[in-house]
């Protein structure tokens, strides 16, 4: 991993752009310290999606349409999987 920009803008886990005032307002907070009480542990792996462990599914996309979820992900500020099980399940409520 390096140090060197990619030419994309930092984001937040949650799609959030990275700001200048962000990261200000961020270290006066971790150089003020933080309460190590009431900080809580992270549960390992990755975050659930409902109410159960969420299964992988692969699906293959022809080039253009990679192309177009890629940049409506990016638009978005959200992950291409987001973009996909959001239409999906649109797909399903429209047709059920």
């Amino acid at each position: 991993m390096t140090d060197e920009p990619t030419g994309r803008a930092a984001m937040t886990s949650n799609g959030t752009p990275v700001t200048d005032e962000m990261l200000a307002r961020l270290a006066d907070k971790a150089e003020a310290g933080f309460d190590l009480d009431r900080l809580r542990p992270r549960p390992p792996g990755r975050p659930r999606i409902g109410a159960a462990p969420a299964e992988s599914l692969s699906v293959r996309f022809p080039p253009e349409l990679r192309h177009q979820l890629h940049q409506r992900a990016e638009a978005e500020h959200v992950s291409e999987a987001d973009i996909i099980r959001r239409a999906v399940a649109e797909h399903l409520a429209h047709t059920a």
